[in-house]
């Protein structure tokens, strides 16, 4: 049976019905023009383990692009710093630039983007190392003994100055993955005694077993008034991450069967192949913040370049969609769960999700910036060049603008504005992938996935894609 196929002229032809009944199997492998071949379907040999530190990424940006990064970087750890309870450690969910701000919303995947933060932060020499470390350690004690959780697990919002939680949001699930990546950050980039056992004590309290004791499928979360939510983590989407902390886990590990469980559909866009899912673009970017897929791949595909292809087809896609949308080009495109000026949109595509009206949202591109760093480069500083006075701040990009329409929004989003800070460092250092894998439990979760580190040739993938079945 062949992949979805989403063509520019035929992606709206399909219900979603028609094309989840129709989809058996995966396979993985494309020619990516300007990117060479990529060999998704060959099965690594033998069982090495996953190396701790991969050696930093050669330089794919010009010294334009690393000092207008530099810019970026630094005004994305200042809204880290700044929308940050220095008490609990709490970030802000989101930010008004435009006007006093006094929302009180923390969320606890913003404050694992910004304990990564602090690393980055320190690392640069935009925070003192000692003003970072007590920021962390503040955080960590919160977390540790006063932070309302359930089983290890976080409520998705939480009142940024006591913890509590807010809108009887739900025990998160991939929202505490978040969180955890950032304290593992943590405890590797500042060697501390008391993080470290912090750390440990935090990651240690999470119950993956209780999660999982009656699936391989996880919930997305738990309600105190009435258990779990009937959602399941049960496609590709930013779910690698969890699952892969679950499987590391020492005190209340995974079993190994749960990578398995959940589906990895194939779609194919004007040739294209790769894993996706009916979801914004971001879901082929969080993992990848943390754990480094490059040079592996488990028996199913190499995730790295799945993403860099995906990246490539919504690239293409809105690009397509310049037809309808003028504003859309090669030097401005970038869709994926945003604010609006209606509202917040899960829109993204293809497949096209929700009416798209023209909106740009800079961290599509920004959370990308390993995977086409020329191409995004490009997007980056063509929204700063030409729309800066509406479209940044002083925390860098705004979250989402409409040029068509002269709508800019007046917030900044923490996770929006984090996904943005971390690949851009990633593309310059690889500096959130070495120092994060470092932690066995990384290490540990990869390899009981199956992960092989492998070193694709030309020859391997001419094989490859010439034995994909039709």
């Amino acid at each position: 049976m062949t992949p979805v196929d989403w063509k520019p002229d035929s992606r709206k032809s399909f219900s979603r019905r028609d094309l989840l009944s129709g989809i058996s199997g995966v396979w993985l492998s494309a020619r990516v023009e300007g990117l060479g071949l990529l060999p998704f379907l060959s099965e690594p040999k033998g069982q090495p383990k996953i190396p701790s530190a991969p050696s930093s990424p050669p330089s794919l940006l010009t010294p334009e692009d690393d000092l207008f990064l530099e810019e970026l970087e630094r005004a994305a750890v200042n809204y880290f710093w700044e929308e940050t309870n220095p008490e609990t450690g709490l970030v802000k969910d989101r930010c008004n630039v435009r006007s006093a701000d006094t929302s009180i919303v923390a969320s606890i995947a913003a404050t694992g983007f910004g304990l990564t933060a602090l690393c980055i932060g320190e690392k640069r020499k935009f925070i003192y190392y000692y003003e970072a470390r007590r920021r962390v350690l503040n955080t960590l004690k919160f977390l540790w003994e006063k932070l309302p959780h359930h089983r290890g697990f976080f409520y998705h919002f939480a009142n940024i100055k006591t913890g509590e939680r807010l809108w009887d949001s739900e025990v998160s699930s991939v929202d505490t993955a978040i969180l955890l990546c950032g304290i593992l950050a943590c405890r590797q980039h500042f060697v501390d005694d008391a993080i470290n056992r912090l750390v440990t004590a935090i990651f240690n309290r999470v119950d993956w077993t209780w999660l999982s004791m009656d699936t391989r499928l996880l919930p997305h979360g738990w309600m105190p008034e009435n258990g779990f939510l009937p959602y399941r983590w049960d496609y590709y989407s930013e779910l690698m991450m969890m699952y892969l902390l679950g499987l590391g886990s020492t005190s209340h590990p995974l079993p190994t069967d749960a990578w398995d469980a959940w589906k990895r559909t194939t779609f194919d866009y004007e040739g294209l192949r790769y894993v996706g899912s009916f979801a914004p673009l971001f879901v082929h970017q969080y993992s990848q913040a943390w754990f480094d897929f490059r040079g592996k791949r488990d028996r199913y595909a190499d995730y790295y370049q799945n993403s860099v292809i995906a990246t490539e087809v919504h690239r293409r896609f809105c690009i397509e969609l310049g037809k309808q949308f003028p504003d859309y080009s090669d030097d401005l495109w970038g869709i994926t769960a945003s604010d609006s000026e209606h509202g917040y949109v899960t829109w993204g595509g293809p497949p096209e999700m929700d009416p798209i009206d023209g909106t740009v949202v800079p961290s599509a591109a920004g959370g990308s910036l390993p995977f086409l760093p020329e191409a995004t480069m490009r997007v980056l500083r063509n929204i700063r060049a030409r729309y800066g006075n509406g479209a940044y701040c002083k925390y860098g990009f705004v979250n989402a603008f409409n040029p068509l329409k002269g709508w800019y929004d007046t917030d900044v989003v923490g996770i929006d504005t984090g996904i943005t800070l971390l690949m851009a460092e990633n593309v310059r250092t690889g500096l959130v992938w070495n120092t994060f894998m470092k932690n066995p439990e990384a290490r540990r979760g990869m390899e009981r996935a199956g992960f092989q580190p492998y070193k694709p040739t030309s020859a391997q993938a001419d094989k490859d894609i010439g034995s994909i079945p039709g």
